[in-house]
């Protein structure tokens, strides 16, 4: 039989009306671009929003996933291909609350003799777990544009999938820690050549000569990686119970328009340096819209993040963790495809003293 997850992932919570509004749970980040929604100065149109508790860690993924979450849910990219590939009874919807360019995030130890991508070939790499959607993005990254095949590593895992039920590809080799063991004291001791981490290690961060990046011009790889390819890879999606969508179909633009909107009062908040306390925040920000463009985050299926996440979910299906190459058509909502979302607002760049 199903195991207990997948029994009550079969049953998606429902929505409940409160006078003339629709009300729904939501559990996502503790982000400024979400604070206007999550205080209520933003109230999507037809929608009541009740904040779940959500401290920020991995653990809404494993909610998420399991069928215990909320009506609305930040999700990891990844993950969501491959319950979406599973039957879970969710859809998405085009609202992408965090983004990261990854090549930043592989770790060597100094010691390693690694100078180049192709000597990871035939390493022991260790991660938290196999998926999160940081590591599929780097092991693409890796495959793609630097012939590192994914199926050439063996991965030194401190933890199973947050997924349960789901079969290792036969063709991966996994190794699972004893319980306590910890990958980033591995790379400092040279027990481990290389690591991948969604974050950056203390000792990276640090600067403890033993360790460093893979790409020590990491910031300079990732400006190229966009200007050869547009994207600034999607890391999370936002998703709601497909019979939520099914029996109110205007949801899809009523909450996208109002995340859209939340994020707009974020910018135009941040935009301001007072509030940032970096020294040389304003002019990064510029040099980043330059770069960029003047909305990174962008929300909806542009053309570009329809190739962004498509990407993501080739990268999920080649990597071994769906039965089938997964299209957008399966991942978003069909209203999602029809939105028709502002331009971002262009914002003042000096302000009164």
């Amino acid at each position: 039989g199903k195991p207990a997850s997948a029994k009550a992932a079969a049953k998606p919570a429902i929505a409940r009306r409160s006078p003339g509004k629709l009300k729904l749970s939501m559990m996502t980040g503790q982000y400024e671009i979400v604070r206007a929604l999550l205080d209520g100065t933003v109230q999507p149109k037809g929608i009541e929003i009740v904040p779940a508790r959500y401290p920020g860690s991995r653990d809404i993924h494993t909610k998420v996933a399991t069928g215990a979450a909320a009506d609305i849910n930040e999700f990891n990219g990844g993950q969501y291909c491959i319950v979406k590939d599973k039957g879970r009874d969710i859809i998405g919807i085009p609202v992408f609350l965090h983004r990261r360019f990854r090549h930043g995030f592989i770790f060597v130890n100094r010691q390693a003799g690694i100078r180049d991508p192709r000597d990871l070939i035939g390493r022991r790499i260790g991660m938290n777990s196999y998926g999160p959607a940081a590591h599929y993005w780097m092991r693409g990254h890796l495959e793609h544009d630097y012939g590192v095949p994914h199926r050439s590593l063996t991965y030194v895992v401190e933890r199973p999938e947050d997924i349960t039920s789901i079969p290792t590809p036969p063709d991966l080799r996994i190794e699972l820690l004893p319980k306590g063991k910890d990958v980033e004291q591995m790379l400092l001791d040279g027990e481990l050549d290389v690591i991948m981490a969604p974050g950056v290690p203390k000792a990276v961060a640090e600067r403890d000569p033993r360790v460093g990046h893979l790409f020590d011009n990491y910031v300079d790889v990732e400006k190229d990686y966009f200007r050869r390819t547009g994207i600034f890879p999607i890391m999370h999606i936002t998703t709601v119970p497909t019979e939520i969508v099914a029996k109110y179909p205007w949801v899809v633009e009523s909450l996208t328009h109002a995340f859209e909107e939340a994020k707009q009062l974020a910018f135009k908040r941040i935009a301001n340096p007072r509030i940032v306390p970096l020294a040389w925040f304003r002019s990064d920000w510029e040099d980043e819209r330059h770069l960029l463009g003047r909305d990174p985050w962008e929300y909806g299926l542009s053309e570009i993040n329809k190739k962004n996440y498509d990407l993501l979910a080739q990268f999920v299906y080649e990597q071994g963790m769906t039965s089938r190459r997964m299209t957008l058509q399966d991942l978003f909502a069909k209203e999602a495809f029809e939105l028709d979302l502002p331009l971002p607002l262009i914002h003042p760049v000096e302000y009164d003293f």
